[in-house]
Order: structure tokens, then C-alpha cells, then sequence
């Protein structure tokens, strides 16, 4: 069973999270709490099933098997009451490339496509690199979370004839987890105005009670005839870099268009790793994500209570699910530039910057808490020397 609690030292293992940060920002010796992945091993049932993998010795091409599919539909039943085919059932090497290849299927160059504000970065690269126009619709902050500004989705809807909108449900960075009656509000303004909804649901497993994960396609009748649902279990086992993920596409038509699409682009094929992974993480996982949410959920107590007694000028965005804490450091009045530089080179501690996840991103950071509770000690402890 992994050990939450013990720190591993990832420095030269090419870790995008550890190791990239000396090249992005010349400086010896930072601490990052920034890119979304976990300083946890995986489900020892995971680590399992690839060392039985890497005996047998041969990795050749795979077959997606049928028990993968089986556990993908216990999974999404079990915990969400989503009710699944096999041919629901698309494979992507991610989240992102079914999204772009989704937005290649359904939209053409200049049509435009809406995202919130703040959101995932990704998702207006990925608008603006496909030639498609962004629009975005700013969240609204009530009694400390983020909610949906509806009149302000409607009005864009209308004035820019939105073809597809990407939500991201729970949210990131601000960890909302949307109830079914925002979905619903939500989703029938979609069908209203003949929107196309890609929800990215990644972090469909990492909601902390009682908020509950509401799959948009249970949140109103008929909604799987104008959505696709995105999702792996990467994010929940800290598997992100076996490049797996899931598309739910439950109308047929739709299904067909993003599967020729996906085709066109040879996108079909999952390496054999992300396959094994997936298959072991459904089946063995679950007790390991029993214990893991509880120890998030300490890390994020700790972290609001350490910001209230140390930097009670931050205002800390409670999240209802996700390991990532939205920060407002506006308080201090001082620049996005002379913040993150303060951060990185003043406290030695490297945060997502704010102003990344949209206009409305200013002076705010975005904190990865999901590491063992000495390793987030030292680096709140860094926050503060940063602004001392």
C-alpha cells in the first residue's frame, strides 16, 4: 500500500513536474507545487500488473481487451450511475487529443467555441491553434466558489452563435464539483442554442464528500444526443504518463463522425502500457483512492489553516474536488510578473501562474497539494519568505 506520507525523490526521472523547472526558470533548487500530477506512487495493483507485463518480455501490439471495457462500465456505473455500452466507448492517448480531434470532427476554421474563465489552459490553445474563435464566459466568485454567470453564456451564445462549449467538470483550477441542477440549468441552454458540450471530466474521482460528481450526460434527458464526456483514470492514479483516456459518445451519430475523424488522424491506437494500466487501475485501484482522498483532503485543511495564520491577506478557493487550490494574491497589489518572480526566485517555490487560466487569472496562483504533508509545509513555507 502506498505510503502517502513518504517523500520521493523524483529529481532525474525526467519529470516534467521536478525536472523542467531549472530549464523554464534558470534557478537551482526550486520546490514545485504547479503541473497536476501526484508525488505518489501508483496502486501497488497497477505496478503489478506491469512487472507481469515486463516479464513475459514481449511488447508487441496490443488489442484493447474485452475486460477493459467491462471494467470502464463497472467503474462508471458503480460510482456515477452512468449506464454504458461498449460502443459508448472511444480510446484517446488523452483527454486533450480527444477534445482537439472532437473540435476537428464538429467545428469548422473560424467557428467559435466557448470555455469559462479562469479554465484549463489547454483548452484556448487548443481553440486558438485549430483556427477556431474563442469566446469566454467569466465565472463569478459567491461566498468563496466559483458559479456559472448564465445570462452571460446566453448573451454569447446568441451574439457569436457558439457552436461547442468545453466545460470542465469539476472545474480546475477552482474545484468546483457543478451539482446537477447547474449541470441541468446548464445543459438546457446548450440544447436551446444547439451548442455542442465536451465535458472534460478527468477529475471525476477526486470529490470530496458531500459534494457529489454529476456526469453531464445524467444531468438532464436526452443530454448525451448533444455531449461528450472525457475522461481517464490517470489523473485519479497518478498515471499520466502512460497516455490514456476514454470519450463516452452515446448518440451514434456523433460517435461515428469523431471516430472517422479520429481515424483520419490515426489516432486509433493506445500503446500497450496505457491499456494494461487502465485495466489494473479500475480493477485494483479502489482501496488505494479510499485513502488517498482523506489525505487530500488533510493537505487542503492544512494549507487554508496555514494561509489564514501566515498570509491571511491570500484568499484560499476551498475546492469541492481536485487536489488544487486557487490563491488570490491580489491583496498585495503587486504584479503577476513581480509575483511569480518573487515566488521562484525569492521563496524558491514554482506555482501555475493565474493569469494563464484567463484575463480573470490576474494576481492569482494556482497550488498542487498533492504530496506528502512535509513536502507542502516547506513549500508554504517558501510562499511566505516569497512575500516577507
Amino acid at each position: 500500500m502506498t505510503n502517502f506520507e513518504q517523500p520521493i525523490d523524483r529529481l532525474g526521472s525526467d519529470s516534467v513536474k521536478w525536472d523542467t523547472i531549472l530549464k523554464t526558470y534558470k534557478e537551482e533548487n526550486l520546490l514545485p507545487l504547479w503541473i497536476a500530477d501526484m508525488d505518489f506512487k501508483a496502486p501497488a495493483g497497477v505496478l503489478q500488473a506491469y512487472q507481469k507485463l515486463l516479464n513475459h518480455g514481449i511488447l508487441g501490439y496490443a488489442d484493447t481487451p474485452e475486460q477493459l471495457y467491462t471494467a470502464i462500465i463497472n467503474w462508471e456505473q458503480e460510482r456515477f450511475h452512468l449506464a454504458l455500452e461498449k460502443e459508448d466507448i472511444l480510446f484517446f492517448s488523452g483527454v486533450l487529443a480527444g477534445i482537439t480531434t472532437a473540435i476537428q470532427a464538429f467545428t469548422k476554421p473560424n467557428d467559435t467555441i466557448l470555455i469559462h474563465d479562469p479554465v484549463y489552459p489547454p483548452f484556448a490553445n487548443i481553440i486558438t491553434t485549430n483556427k477556431r474563435q474563442l469566446v469566454r464566459s467569466q465565472l463569478i466568485e459567491e461566498d468563496g466558489r466559483f458559479v456559472m454567470d448564465f445570462a452571460d453564456m446566453e448573451e454569447k451564445f446568441k451574439q457569436h452563435q457558439v457552436k461547442v462549449m468545453i466545460l470542465c467538470n469539476p472545474h480546475n483550477p477552482g474545484g468546483r464539483v457543478w451539482t446537477k441542477e447547474e449541470l441541468h440549468q446548464l445543459g438546457e441552454l446548450c440544447r436551446k442554442y444547439r451548442v455542442l458540450v465536451l465535458s472534460d471530466e478527468i477529475h471525476q474521482d477526486l470529490v470530496f464528500s458531500p459534494n457529489k460528481m454529476t456526469s453531464f450526460f445524467n444531468a438532464g434527458e436526452n443530454f448525451s444526443d448533444f455531449s461528450l464526456q472525457f475522461t481517464s483514470m490517470t489523473k485519479t492514479f497518478n498515471l499520466a504518463g502512460i497516455k490514456n483516456s476514454v470519450v463516452f459518445v452515446k448518440n451514434e451519430k456523433l460517435r461515428k463522425q469523431l471516430s472517422r475523424k479520429q481515424e483520419e488522424n490515426f489516432q486509433q491506437e493506445i500503446n500497450t502500457f496505457g491499456l494494461v494500466g487502465m485495466e489494473a487501475a479500475y480493477k485494483t485501484g479502489e482501496e488505494w483512492l479510499a485513502k488517498l482522498l482523506p489525505y487530500i483532503q488533510s493537505n487542503i485543511s492544512y494549507t487554508i489553516e496555514f494561509f489564514q495564520e501566515h498570509l491571511p491577506k491570500v484568499s484560499v478557493m476551498k475546492p469541492e474536488g481536485t487536489y488544487l487550490l486557487w490563491l488570490d494574491f491580489s491583496e498585495y497589489g503587486i504584479s503577476d510578473e513581480d509575483l511569480e518572480e518573487r515566488l521562484v526566485h525569492k521563496g524558491k517555490v514554482v506555482l501555475n501562474t493565474g493569469i494563464s487560466y484567463g484575463p480573470s487569472g490576474k494576481q492569482h496562483m494556482r497550488l498542487n497539494v498533492a504530496c506528502p504533508q512535509v513536502v507542502l509545509k516547506e513549500g508554504l513555507e517558501r510562499i511566505v519568505t516569497a512575500l516577507s
